[in-house]
């Protein structure tokens, strides 16, 4: 048995060296990126919800019909998310696996995973609005995933991993789409304290992954969620404008979670948070589209495009667009692969040189 676990170790830290001389090919000689670790929403979930008992699912056809195969993996969207398009961009894999996965292999933990869940959010009442994974929770399968780490390569590699990874943070939408506006379940907030209530809640989980080790984290900011085409439905008009709260709502959170971001460089030593603004880009997008090659905006490729989401888009009541590629959404709240492949490569060049 003895032999026979050595053997095994030895195979991953094969595993280990080769991954990160692939790494190397796309980063500067001086920086190194062990693995990518995601938390947070939707945005990032890569099929944890499979395995929770929420209403907020998407792992059946249409969802994946541009993913690897064109199988539905739990990740909200036609294809890939950005998770797995930032981690292939810095050479580690072309898509990272959800921490639940019943058939994550063990190499697997030591170039990253996502312990992201769909319905989530900063504010611990949205998750538990719709059953799904809180990021207390989602800190709590992070702790399991060190111990695993460390059992795989020892103390050391493991505290190198953790401190040389990006972790990227994606929360918020949930808080101000869902929780605040469409369901209204906090009427003793304004807009103003509820983005302070999140922007604290944001500060308080990168302060605890700090604690973890964790020091290169990718923080973004809310995107434009007046302009999502079930925002558009649900506050626009008959004519779906977008609607200004929402966006006013995010921009004020953005501002208070990047002056939070800059406190804690300040006071939490070696610790590199970089805000990711999505605001701006994806505003962009949707309001010229043909800039970057797509022709509709303000509805989604599944079913009608205006409500269709989760559950309600699917392969018995809701049809697919003709191009995919043609739309900057692929359901009614996501955008599709090759948005986030815009925005990706848009973003990436500041994720990596804040690291270098």
């Amino acid at each position: 048995m003895k032999n026979s676990s050595s053997s095994w170790k030895l195979c991953l830290l094969s595993v280990l060296i080769l991954t990160e001389t692939i790494a190397a090919i796309k980063l500067p000689p001086n920086v190194k990126i062990p693995a990518l670790i995601a938390f947070g929403d939707s945005i990032v979930d890569t099929g944890n919800n499979n395995n929770v008992k929420t209403v907020v699912k998407c792992d059946f056809q249409p969802y994946g019909i541009n993913f690897q195969g064109g199988v539905p993996t739990g990740r909200f969207c036609d294809g890939r998310v950005p998770a797995d398009l930032i981690a292939e961009e810095v050479g580690l894999k072309s898509a990272v696996p959800a921490y639940l996965d019943p058939d994550l292999k063990p190499q697997d933990l030591l170039t990253g995973v996502s312990f992201a869940s769909g319905g989530s959010g900063y504010d611990p009442l949205t998750p538990k609005l719709v059953a799904a994974i809180s990021l207390d929770e989602q800190l709590k399968y992070f702790e399991e995933y060190i111990k695993k780490v460390k059992n795989l390569v020892g103390e050391e590699r493991k505290r190198f991993i953790l401190a040389n990874s990006v972790i990227l943070v994606v929360a918020g939408s949930d808080d101000i789409a869902n929780t605040y506006y469409d369901i209204r379940a906090r009427p003793q907030y304004d807009v103003d304290s509820y983005t302070t209530l999140m922007a604290n809640s944001a500060s308080s989980f990168v302060t605890k992954l700090y604690g973890y080790g964790v020091r290169r984290l990718a923080v973004f900011g809310a995107p434009p969620l007046g302009c999502i085409p079930s925002q558009r439905t649900a506050g626009g008009g008959i004519f779906r404008e977008c609607a200004e709260n929402y966006n006013v709502a995010a921009k004020l959170f953005n501002s208070k979670l990047t002056k939070k971001l800059d406190s804690l460089r300040k006071t939490l030593p070696g610790i590199r948070p970089v805000y990711i603004n999505i605001y701006d880009p994806l505003y962009d997008i949707i309001q010229k589209p043909e800039k970057y090659g797509f022709g509709v905006s303000n509805k989604g490729c599944c079913g009608t495009g205006v409500i269709e989401v989760a559950v309600l888009c699917n392969k018995i009541t809701s049809s697919v667009c003709p191009d995919v590629s043609s739309h900057v959404f692929w359901d009614s709240y996501h955008p599709t692969e090759k948005t986030y492949k815009v925005l990706v490569s848009l973003l990436i060049d500041r994720v990596v040189n804040q690291f270098i």
